[in-house]
């Protein structure tokens, strides 16, 4: 939900009545709250009408909503799909992201969490490839694999938890590439 419609509804405002009180178009209220951020004139005219501060009215990208709670777990779960393909495993989220144009710390977070996994799994299996030759040392190299997919496939799924739970990662990096 935009800042726009929350203080205007806290006011008991139609957009119709805000628009005169104002002197900002409806059409461009409509489009404010649709979700673009307002400036210059229409953001101080806005301001005043609603007597909040100007950096109030700007949309941060957080999880004040439900929808955007919803949003950040799909794009945290949709690794799960690819969790075989290592760089798909970052890929198909930072895609989703910049989609529902939800790039915030916590779709940082889980976009390097998944960044540095495919890192990881295409080093193992690089040096698994010349260090593991023969049976036995193909079988160990694709137990390490499989490990490591176990091991990412636990922390999306630990993360979805703890977001559906309380809006924040279980497991997060004090980084972020993104």
């Amino acid at each position: 939900m935009s800042k726009l419609v929350e203080y205007r509804e806290i006011l008991n405002l139609t957009q119709e009545e805000l628009s005169k009180k104002s002197g900002i178009s409806v059409r461009t209220i409509q489009r404010i709250e649709s979700g673009i951020d307002p400036k210059g004139f229409t953001l101080k005219s806005l301001a005043k009408a609603l007597d909040v501060n100007q950096n109030d009215l700007i949309n941060k990208n957080n999880l004040s909503s439900e929808s955007n709670s919803n949003i950040v777990n799909l794009i945290n779960l949709s690794s799960l799909i690819v969790v075989f393909i290592p760089v798909a495993s970052f890929v198909l989220p930072l895609i989703i992201t910049l989609i529902k144009k939800q790039l915030n710390s916590l779709t940082k977070q889980i976009i390097t969490i998944q960044i540095l996994w495919a890192a990881i799994m295409i080093t193992v299996y690089l040096i698994g490839s010349i260090f593991f030759v023969g049976e036995l040392g193909r079988d160990i190299g694709m137990l390490l694999i499989l490990l490591l997919i176990l091991a990412n496939t636990f922390v999306i799924l630990r993360n979805s938890i703890e977001l559906n739970k309380k809006d924040k990662l279980y497991f997060k990096l004090n980084f972020s590439v993104i």
